[in-house]
């Protein structure tokens, strides 16, 4: 066999190796590596190339060494799960950069970080003034964890004690001018409702790109055509405006009638339809 070829096989078989190890040592070692999966890492690395390259050397022997060492970080998974202090010593511990607002000189000489890497770390979290924050810790990764001072976070519905609805994950139910089904039956839509939908936005299933259904029912949709214009939904403005138009109506029939109990009817009425309008606001403009 050509040196060229064994060295095609090789390097193809450990590509599946190193694949179907990485999957079965889970997401975290591509999301969160510790110093301890970093050393791992490089070493399986080094393993792999050497044995793809080294012709004289036998194969298999490198995969042994590369399941070996893969191993390690699983065990060590396992160790750290049930001691933490173990899980301290492999993965780290947090380290405070700022505190009550001030930062924390001694920390980063600790960790070998400079004021200009810390507004650097700041900066990737939107925030451009240490003044504002009143907590932030490395994280283990590398991250920068950040609590705003309360004045300087953004107001929430919980706030102004505003009772919102809750959001689900929306669902894809067109993808490469393809209709899905499973996402359209999960949120117990029907191809005839789609069709429905995308006759009123004036498009056709073979041009969109992608469309999705939000937890509201409403479908929004981008074209393969960047140049074209879809209008957007107009449901929820319409039955926002109309319930307004009724709750006006019935204030000006209020005022417009001289019999009490006709005008006592219509002013019940116009403060039940304005607590609907207050409730369901915030959904219809989300």
């Amino acid at each position: 066999m050509p040196e060229w070829l064994e060295v095609v096989i090789r390097s193809l078989l450990f590509v599946v190796v190193l694949f179907l190890i990485t999957k079965w040592l889970g997401k975290k070692q591509l999301s969160e590596i510790s110093f301890f999966e970093y050393v791992v890492g490089i070493t399986i690395g080094s393993i792999g190339a050497e044995v793809i390259t080294g012709l004289e050397q036998n194969m298999f022997n490198g995969i042994i060494g590369i399941v070996a060492f893969a191993a390690l970080p699983f065990l060590a998974g396992l160790l750290s799960l049930k001691s933490k202090g173990f899980r301290d010593f492999i993965e780290g511990r947090a380290t405070i950069f700022i505190k009550d607002g001030k930062i924390m000189e001694d920390n980063l000489k600790k960790e070998k970080y400079t004021t200009d890497e810390l507004l650097e770390l700041l900066r990737k979290k939107d925030v451009f003034k240490v003044a504002d924050v009143e907590f932030a810790v490395l994280e283990p990764t590398g991250d920068l964890s950040v609590m705003l001072k309360k004045e300087n976070q953004p107001l929430t519905p919980k706030d102004v004690n505003l009772t919102v609805a809750s959001v689900k994950e929306p669902q894809t139910v067109i993808m490469d001018g393809e209709i899905l089904d499973e996402p359209l039956s999960t949120i117990g839509r029907s191809r005839g409702w789609l069709k429905t939908e995308l006759e009123k936005q004036g498009v056709t299933i073979e041009n969109v790109f992608i469309g999705q259904v939000d937890s509201y029912g409403q479908l929004t949709i981008d074209l393969f055509d960047d140049k074209l214009q879809v209008p957007s939904p107009q449901e929820k403005p319409l039955i926002l405006s109309t319930m307004k138009k009724c709750q006006a109506d019935l204030e000006s029939f209020a005022l417009g009638t001289e019999a009490k109990g006709a005008k006592q009817m219509y002013s019940k009425n116009s403060e039940k339809i304005q607590k609907a309008i207050d409730k369901v606001t915030p959904i219809l403009r989300g």
